[in-house]
């Protein structure tokens, strides 16, 4: 029998904390679509606990396949009573199912004997291996890749690609949809520093992560003007990467401290405590910039210096809100806007108020609010890939909520809930644009009014 061990093994003392009342349930996507309670949080810290006392095999076929359904989205943390830390929990479950996967067995499993073979077959090791441990941790051969998807895209490869059906015989028609479009500028840090417009009140550091630079550069852009017309000047420190956002949730820690210990060092040296805030403008970045120090809990060396970074770091939405919002040069934006919550604002970081602030601040702007706004539209990272027929699904769910309430704009704050979004609008040849909310502040401030 393969069982939990070593670092990464789940909390016993979170798993405990558990009552399993089941207000969980209600909330939790993949229970609402399956109606299963293994699909559940209760369900799947009921499997957790049981592996954890040695009653079922870590390599048990239901076990590892609700780690890998759940879509560690944190509405079961938002809405649990006993304040079940579900995230720490599911991603070292993660950690040690991958490493089954991968290995055979737990990375610290010490028999080997009863190890079993590995279940990821050459083609995909050779991809993980080429994306997730060289790619996402080398920001020069990510934009390399960038470059080479731009030109893709450009050339006019791609319309051939997807006019002859080509991508559909190879099975890869639902996942070219999804990749993002390329900016034609990325935003690469270089250490730039942007002025603020008028008395300066904040200094900032800003994140360009690794797809926000690269495929939402413009986003990044709108941030820095919205701040600098906010006070505030803005340091785009060099040395900085990838968040680790999905090393840590699709169960390669390890990854994630690489990742982690990079940037705080990036940061660290432009002086991480001279900036008022470090700024996150992606939702599922800024939740895990925010974990650094309990990604790093067992380092001696690093831990402390991760608590002084979670200590800086705010989401672009939360850091606005709080201070006093530049609102005399907002002019008229009149358009109908929804707002669909990215489950790592609103779950993970609880994030809700103040984006709806935000936009209430901008003149003309009529806000709708759509049904089930905080529920997850499937995108989480890599899971429209790796779970299609459930990222489906709830695509389908959330852009038929968005829509039921006739809006010209779908706002969000996250680039994977954009990208999902944006291909189910296609799919149903609808004229509805999805838009950062930071994008609609910064149309705002500029329009010629």
């Amino acid at each position: 029998m393969i069982a939990f061990s070593g670092k990464d093994r789940p909390d016993e003392g979170i798993i405990n904390t558990c009552v399993h009342c089941g207000i969980c349930l209600s909330v939790c996507p993949t229970y609402r679509v399956t109606g299963l309670e293994m699909s559940s949080p209760r369900g799947r810290i009921f499997l957790m606990k049981q592996v954890s006392a040695g009653e079922m095999s870590a390599d048990e076929p239901e076990f590892m396949a609700q780690m890998t359904q759940c879509l560690n989205c944190r509405a079961c943390e938002a809405a649990c009573p006993s304040g079940v830390k579900y995230g720490q929990i599911l991603e070292a479950s993660r950690s040690q199912v991958m490493a089954i996967r991968l290995d055979g067995r737990p990375k610290t499993e010490d028999d080997p004997k009863t190890a079993n073979s590995p279940a990821v077959p050459a083609a995909e090791r050779i991809i993980r291996a080429a994306v997730f441990d060289h790619m996402f941790k080398d920001m020069r051969l990510f934009r390399a890749f960038s470059g080479a998807l731009k030109v893709y895209q450009k050339s006019g490869a791609q319309a051939i690609a997807r006019k002859t059906g080509l991508l559909k015989l190879m099975g890869m028609g639902e996942m070219e949809a999804m990749l993002p479009a390329i900016s034609q500028k990325m935003l690469q840090p270089r250490g730039q520093i942007f002025a603020a417009e008028g008395e300066r009140r904040y200094r900032v550091a800003l994140l360009t992560g690794c797809i926000m630079g690269t495929a939402f550069a413009q986003v990044h852009k709108a941030t820095i003007r919205v701040l600098q017309k906010n006070g505030c000047e803005v340091v785009i420190p060099e040395g900085q990467g990838c968040c680790g956002a999905l090393h840590t949730h699709g169960g390669d820690l390890d990854g994630g401290r690489e990742l982690a210990r990079a940037n705080i060092l990036a940061l660290e040296r432009a002086g991480l405590d001279e900036f008022d805030a470090v700024i996150s403008n992606a939702a599922g970045c800024g939740s895990t910039l925010k974990e650094y120090a309990h990604l790093l809990a067992d380092d001696p060396v690093w831990h402390e210096r991760a608590a002084r970074w979670t200590s800086k770091v705010k989401d672009i939405h939360e850091f606005l809100a709080s201070i006093e919002l530049n609102t005399q040069d907002l002019k008229p934006l009149n358009a109908t806007v929804t707002f669909q919550e990215p489950c790592h604002l609103a779950h993970a970081q609880r994030i809700t108020s103040q984006p709806r602030k935000l936009l209430g601040a901008i003149p003309g702007l009529q806000l709708r609010e759509m049904p089930e706004s905080a529920l997850c539209c499937g995108s989480a990272g890599i899971y429209n890939v790796i779970q299609p027929e459930m990222a489906a699904a709830l695509g389908e769910r959330k852009i038929e909520n968005a829509l039921s309430v006739k809006p010209d704009i779908i706002a969000t704050a996250n680039p994977g809930c954009a990208l999902q979004l944006a291909n189910e609008l296609r799919k149903r040849g609808q004229n509805v644009q999805v838009k950062y909310i930071i994008e609609l502040l910064d149309q705002s401030y500029f329009s010629p009014g």
